[in-house]
């Protein structure tokens, strides 16, 4: 069988004195979207830090493709076909929004048909608006945008975003809801991090609930959604 896209395998890691994952393990495949849930403080961000080697692993295993990327340093994480998204975008704030997408272009792994500016343009009709404005001047919406199309420019193997749409309008939730629809039309993998259970369960094909450290939960959106009871006790305030 083709090895899965990534694969994280039993992962622990932590700040300082301070353990917070406590063998995470789970998959993405070609193709796939996968939702990782829970409350705030269970460990979610730390898995995505984790995966990217922003934070070290103290034990288990990242392959990406089949390949141990474990110990590789971020940009060499990054350069295997990972794009993030990170909580709080992290744009550029003194480039403005054509250079935040122009200088993360590149194609490492080959895509047939990479991300250029105007196709993102095409996904995000807003930024054309604001191509020559500085990314501190932004919105949180378009500078949400902005942050996915700087990940698409890299043309990542898997998009992971962290809290995809945390603090923006109802409108331009949707609005990401449906770029997300697209991009897996498209074929894109994709993790998310997100509160939105309807949407997660309209676009996701897995789902992974983290409890404090650990991986308790793995289903389907069917599942899922068939389940209140598992929403309240890992996810639900």
């Amino acid at each position: 069988m083709t090895a899965p896209l990534l694969a994280v395998t039993d992962l622990q890691s932590g700040y300082g004195d301070s353990q917070v994952l406590f063998g995470v393990t789970l998959q993405v495949h070609q193709g796939e979207v996968v939702s990782l849930l829970g409350r705030n403080g269970m460990g979610k961000t730390t898995t995505i830090s984790t995966i990217m080697g922003i934070v070290r692993a103290r034990a288990g295993e990242v392959a990406i493709a089949g390949e141990t990327v474990t110990a590789l340093p971020t940009f060499r994480i990054a350069h295997r076909g990972i794009g993030l998204v990170p909580e709080g975008r992290q744009i550029f704030p003194n480039l403005t929004v054509s250079e935040n997408l122009i200088a993360m272009a590149a194609n490492r792994t080959g895509r047939p048909q990479p991300w250029t500016l105007p196709r993102v343009l095409d996904l995000f009709p807003a930024l054309n608006a604001r191509l020559h404005s500085p990314g501190s001047l932004l919105s949180g919406g378009e500078q949400q945008m902005l942050a996915i199309g700087r990940a698409l420019m890299t043309n990542p193997k898997l998009l992971i975003l962290d809290e995809a749409t945390e603090g923006l309008a109802p409108l331009i939730r949707e609005d990401i809801w449906r770029v997300l629809e697209r991009l897996r039309a498209a074929g894109q993998s994709i993790i998310v991090v997100d509160k939105n259970i309807d949407a997660l369960t309209r676009i996701a094909t897995r789902h992974y609930i983290l409890e404090k450290g650990r991986i308790v939960w793995t289903g389907t959106s069917a599942e899922l959604r068939g389940n209140p009871d598992l929403q309240h006790r890992y996810i639900g305030v």
